[in-house]
């Protein structure tokens, strides 16, 4: 027989289960079977009496009616929709009740009231199904919304859903059209309806011009399904927090600041450098790294952390951010400001004068930013240049330079992957019109932070490692034998080497980039690299990260806009006793699940944000139609090429059917398109000009005509023979045509 649990350790099971509160569960999980059931029963009485235990009538099941007003709780991990009685006399009732949704049935949202038909059921996750009658809504219910083109008709309207996917239209009575005028974009919500026919909407914002600028992060927001209003339960919850106020270690005299792009949102990673005087350590630096303390304000199971793990992360777009968290939080309480208290986890690494990290430790704290800087001023200040901010920082800027630059040994010889591939910065006016389209410089700040937050992220993969903790790590694995074969034939063509016949490290392909870089293919080499890898994602397997040559690595640095690290940051709690707010075993039962969302959530905002910047530059090239650009051919496909433009980084399309009256064969091994009768080989990496003939906003697609290949204009009226040009890659392709004839022959 079993030992009896204490009566803390059912109390403790109760307040982790608390819709699994009776004598059969209470048993099942302590393992007390036969005889010992009635001692349970009687320990469990005696704690009724005693009054710490709620009686097992108040605990048990009781008879729901068969109809009732119910409140819809957020879907949960698998999509499923739960709700809890919402009438004064059940507010308290336990039983678990799964909504069942029929055809043509509207999706109640989070936090709406629908009265339901009720049934009991002996499921293994529910206790009743419900069937919703109506939607009844009520103050504060957040209601379904839909964003689509409005259509009048004589009734009212009709809203055609942008989203992708969306099988049905939504209609729009007289009184619900808020003076919207035909082929306005529009932001409705739904008020309930038929449980058959059409859903029926009202119009709460005019968005005007559906293809407009501002309107362009709006669709990709809604075609994605990226949720981008947060429950008002999750408002009320952050409304509710407040920074901790004991229990942390006293970070405060340390010279910590905050650097970040000039339009930063968010402040969740601060840093300093100190010389570490210790004997031991001639010429070494202690480098602390400070992260927002996002643990502590977001719950294992709570309304916020629910919604976050949905989020997955925050999304970036060039007029406005989709956060993973309201912003009393992201905004306020976890941001790292200049000169307020903000609780941190915090990384106390110890570098040797080769820049190795030789030791690290972590603490959970509390901390004071001595200023917020951006890129542009930290990179001014390491050059000597000060301004008002810096100057009194002079002393503790420079100790942070001089730390980073004895990491750069250490850097070297690991090799991680050196990509050199410009950033875009779409640019706006205040008014959401596109501006221009600017380059990000690459300065010794950002390669600072890089390195430092890359530390971090190692030292918290070691640590939960060491203590043998469950996490989620972040995983790169290396590119697959057909990428980098792709890889190799590319680089052949292009006069380069890609070695074969050995065990891929990065610094093999760091030589390649080497190779190609000052040449008129260094862009395009460091494309294909970057296409050649797989996309990293996070798991509880550690397998590595091959693109920063790094055994052990996962996200710490950034919980308030990535899940991921929040997950990490539980794990260090707990690995270290640092309070209750730690990984719940219910995070570790879903750590491969979790990993599965957030990786999927990742690649939809990566989608989202490329979609968007396609648009807002095909809006930008829209009045400029017909004139003549510069670029390289970055892709080849059957249908056509691909044609990076340098001006703004924008990608366009040469149909194949515009290239000539030829029939032109596509090689996908050497990426190239030859003239069945010319002989033109046409390949990656060759300069074109070429003129805009099509900018379509509402695809982000660029139409564009070839005028001239490699610096000679192309003539080909019908019927003439064009003249043959040679490249390296038509050379190259031309060789395998031969290899693979002599292998045959």
């Amino acid at each position: 027989m079993n030992s009896l649990p204490t009566r803390e350790q059912i109390l403790n099971w109760i307040a982790e289960n608390p819709d699994q509160t009776g004598l059969r569960e209470i048993a099942r999980a302590f393992g007390m079977k036969g005889a010992s059931r009635p001692v349970l029963k009687e320990l469990l009485r005696e704690m009724e009496a005693e009054g710490i235990l709620t009686p097992r009538r108040a605990r048990k099941a009781r008879d729901l009616p068969p109809v009732a007003v119910l409140r819809v709780l957020a879907p949960d991990a698998n999509g499923d929709l739960f709700a809890v009685p919402d009438e004064e006399r059940l507010k308290d009732h336990p039983a678990r009740i799964l909504l069942v949704l029929g055809k043509g049935d509207a999706v109640p949202g989070a936090g709406d009231r629908v009265l339901a038909k009720l049934a009991p059921i002996r499921g293994p996750d529910s206790d009743y199904q419900a069937r919703p009658i109506r939607i009844l809504g009520g103050p504060g219910a957040e209601r379904r919304r839909v964003l689509g083109i409005f259509r009048t008709g004589p009734e009212g309207g009709r809203i055609q859903p942008i989203e992708r996917g969306a099988d049905r239209e939504w209609m729009v009575p007289r009184e619900g059209c808020n003076d919207a005028k035909d082929g306005e974009l529009v932001e409705a919500e739904e008020t309930g309806g038929p449980r058959l026919g059409l859903p029926r909407a009202r119009i709460i914002a005019r968005l005007g011009d559906p293809w407009a600028p501002k309107s362009i992060s709006l669709i990709a927001i809604h075609q994605h399904g990226i949720p981008d209003r947060f429950p008002d339960a999750v408002i009320t919850e952050a409304d509710r927090m407040e920074p901790p106020t004991a229990g942390r270690s006293d970070l405060r005299d340390l010279p910590l600041l905050t650097i970040d792009p000039v339009d930063a949102r968010d402040r969740d990673d601060a840093v300093c450098a100190l010389a570490d005087d210790s004997p031991a350590n001639p010429g070494g630096f202690v480098v602390w790294v400070a992260i927002a303390d996002v643990a502590h304000f977001v719950r294992p199971g709570s309304d916020l952390d629910r919604e976050a793990r949905k989020r997955g992360n925050s999304t970036y777009f060039p007029d406005r951010v989709v956060p993973m968290l309201p912003d009393r939080l992201s905004g306020d309480l976890c941001s790292l400001h200049e000169g307020v208290e903000r609780s941190v986890m915090a990384v106390r690494m110890v570098l040797d004068a080769g820049g190795q990290k030789i030791a690290h430790e972590f603490k959970r704290g509390i901390m004071r930013s001595r200023a917020s800087l951006n890129y542009e001023q930290a990179q001014a200040a390491f050059e000597g240049r000060h301004d008002a901010a810096t100057e009194p920082l002079a002393a503790p800027l420079a100790t942070l330079h001089a730390a980073w630059r004895a990491t750069l040994p250490a850097r070297e010889a690991r090799q991680p992957l050196d990509l050199d591939l410009p950033e875009r910065r779409i640019v706006l006016s205040p008014e959401g019109q596109v501006e221009g389209v600017a380059f990000k410089d690459r300065l010794d700040a950002h390669r600072l932070i890089e390195e430092f937050m890359v530390l971090a992220n190692v030292a918290a993969a070691e640590e939960l490692i060491t203590r043998r903790r469950p996490l989620l790590f972040r995983v790169h694995e290396e590119p697959s034998p057909e990428k980098l074969e792709a890889l190799r034939e590319i680089a052949e063509s292009a006069g380069l080497v890609l070695a074969k016949g050995q065990v891929l490290h990065t610094r093999h392909l760091n030589r390649l980039l080497a190779q190609a870089e000052g040449t008129d293919v260094d862009e395009l080499i460091n494309m294909s690299t970057l296409r050649a890898m797989t996309q990293a994602y996070y798991g509880p397997d550690n397998l590595g990260h091959f693109g920063l040559a790094l055994r052990n690595y996962a996200h710490f640095t950034s919980p308030i806009r990535r899940y991921a690290d929040l997950v990490v940051h539980r794990a260090l709690v707990t690995a270290h006793g640092f309070g209750a707010d730690g990984l719940s075993a219910g995070d570790i039962d879903a750590l491969e699940e979790t990993g599965r969302l957030i990786s999927e959530a990742e690649r939809r905002s990566m989608a989202a944000e490329r979609e968007t910047t396609d648009r807002y530059l095909a809006a930008f090239m829209a009045d400029r139609i017909g004139t003549e650009l510069p670029g390289r051919i970055a892709g080849v496909a059957r249908f056509g090429l691909f044609v990076k433009l340098d001006e703004t980084g924008a990608d366009g399309l040469i149909p194949i059917r515009t290239l000539g009256d030829e029939f032109f064969r596509h090689d996908p091994d050497s990426q190239t398109l030859t003239g069945s009768r010319s002989g033109m080989v046409i390949g990656l990496g060759q300069r074109v000009r070429v003129k805009l003939a099509e900018a379509e906003p509402v695809t982000g697609g660029l139409l564009l005509e070839l005028l001239e290949l490699d610096g000679t204009a192309l003539s080909r009226p019908k019927g003439a023979k064009s003249r043959k040009r040679t490249t390296a890659a038509g050379r190259a392709a031309r060789a395998k045509v031969r290899r693979k004839a002599d292998r045959r022959g």
